[in-house]
């Protein structure tokens, strides 16, 4: 399935993709102009961290703005704040163009706050699970390494579905503050998942599907990977919440995204009532 942002043209279409997959971009403007100019007044264009849509006018100008556009966008991300800034070019030999005219930019730039959640595993479980996340607040990104599992109906706007052969690679990916939930059909990939993620410090939430006995095997198996029980206290496993029994795949998944919805809150592990120790058999999403 090919990735819906590389479908993306327009700046317009730009703007609505960042925003429902929580990405964050810089809006660039032709402000004003004078005299003869690439482009005309109130022209746009999208700039993110690794790309960017539709066009200024081309030439050094465009190169100028876009080199502008990240260093600000990177700043806001820094200080978690959307910022806006005018900038004035004089389209002469300095620049590098000789239109003769000038032009002021204007830009913005849009850092999400929407919670991301990466949710590796596409079996039995996940599939229960991913519809109810897609009514919370969340922008999602679903990823398995199976292409058999990619799914065939259209998924929620804030629902991004990838199949990598290599998961693991997509961790460092996501951006810093992201919920990581590991529900794969293989106990490998999933050790090798939790492993990379807590040795991410800015990912704050590992949470894993399983029974205590594999939870209790995979923690010891990280200490001796070099995990310290600071990294520790950010895995959550059994994911879920003990007060919502059964182990049918539905009933799992609404297990889990309680304590999701409990995140979203603001209520932590240790402020809740427990995990889903009651999911004894589930080793894993057996898809």
């Amino acid at each position: 399935m090919q990735n819906e942002k590389w479908q993306v043209r327009r700046w317009f279409e730009a703007i609505h993709y960042c925003e429902q997959h929580a990405e964050g971009y810089a809006l660039i403007t032709v402000l004003t102009t004078a005299g003869s100019t690439p482009r005309e007044q109130g022209t746009k264009m999208v700039v993110t961290a690794d790309r960017q849509f539709d066009t200024i006018g081309g030439g050094h100008l465009e190169f100028k703005a876009i080199e502008l556009a990240r260093q600000a966008l990177a700043d806001s991300v820094n200080q978690r704040q959307n910022q806006q800034a005018i900038h004035s070019f004089p389209l002469a030999s300095k620049l590098g163009q000789c239109c003769g005219g000038a032009v002021k930019l204007l830009i913005e730039t849009h850092v999400s706050h929407r919670q991301v959640l990466a949710l590796f595993g596409a079996g039995h479980v996940a599939q229960a699970l991913v519809p109810i996340l897609a009514q919370l607040p969340l922008s999602v990104r679903w990823i398995d390494n199976r292409e058999s599992l990619t799914p065939t109906a259209p998924l929620p706007a804030n629902v991004d579905y990838l199949c990598d052969d290599e998961p693991v690679g997509e961790l460092p990916l996501l951006p810093a503050g992201s919920w990581v939930v590991i529900m794969t059909h293989d106990h490998q990939l999933d050790f090798e998942l939790a492993e990379k993620a807590l040795k991410h410090p800015d990912l704050p939430y590992v949470g894993m599907i399983g029974s205590q006995t594999k939870a209790k095997r995979f923690i010891h198996r990280l200490q001796s990977k070099g995990i310290g029980e600071q990294q520790l206290a950010r895995f959550v496993t059994p994911i879920g919440l003990s007060e919502i029994p059964g182990k049918l795949p539905v009933e799992v998944a609404v297990s889990v995204s309680a304590q999701i919805i409990q995140r979203l809150h603001g209520v932590t592990r240790s402020e809740a009532s427990g995990t889903a120790d009651t999911k004894k058999e589930v080793l894993h999403d057996p898809q």
